[in-house]
């Protein structure tokens, strides 16, 4: 009997995957969750993204993906600047917020923003890094922005605000020490 199903050198022969198949495979990868931000003609855009990474050391950069369909990859393109807020734990609200179609994100007054290198920055998130776009790369629904890091701002220690298996949280070692959250640093 020649059963090599188990055998990882032999190549698998299980149909393809499935979109249903792919999203919850990739829901068990915990990702940071940011809110990439532009600005065109004085007018604020943004949106939630955990397709967030460090690519380069030397020069600084950072990849996002944006989907095609995004109104803020537009901004991004036609203005080749973006800024990342990273959001710490406890702002699960904004990005919420960020993820929905259709709303004015900018709008709740609770929320503190302002322009830094002419991008809207969260005054609260732990993390910021204003970008001019290096590159864009094709990657079926996406666009992957490489960009390079021109400015950042980073409060040490605060506790991130991550997405895994559909849920946000923080990293079990900031979830266990009584570390502050990104608004009470901000404070």
């Amino acid at each position: 009997m020649d059963d090599t199903t188990n055998d990882p050198s032999q190549p698998s022969h299980s149909a393809t995957a499935g979109e249903q198949d792919f999203r919850d495979l990739m829901a068990g990868v915990c990702a940071p969750v940011t809110v990439v931000t532009a600005a065109e003609n004085g007018l604020p855009y943004g949106t939630t993204v955990s397709a967030f990474a460090s690519l380069s050391l030397r020069p600084p950069m950072v990849s996002v993906a944006l989907d095609r369909a995004s109104g803020l990859l537009a901004r991004v393109l036609a203005t080749g600047r973006f800024g990342v807020n990273v959001l710490g734990a406890g702002q699960d609200e904004l990005a919420l917020r960020f993820a929905r179609r259709g709303a004015d994100r900018f709008a709740d007054p609770e929320v503190r923003w302002e322009y830094d290198h002419g991008l809207p920055r969260l005054s609260d998130a732990p993390g910021w890094l204003v970008c001019e776009l290096t590159s864009v790369v094709e990657g079926g629904d996406h666009l992957l922005l490489l960009g390079t890091g021109v400015r950042l701002r980073t409060a040490t220690g605060a506790a991130p605000l991550v997405y895994g298996h559909r849920v946000f949280g923080t990293h079990s070692a900031f979830a266990d020490a009584a570390e502050p959250t990104a608004a009470a640093l901000a404070r």
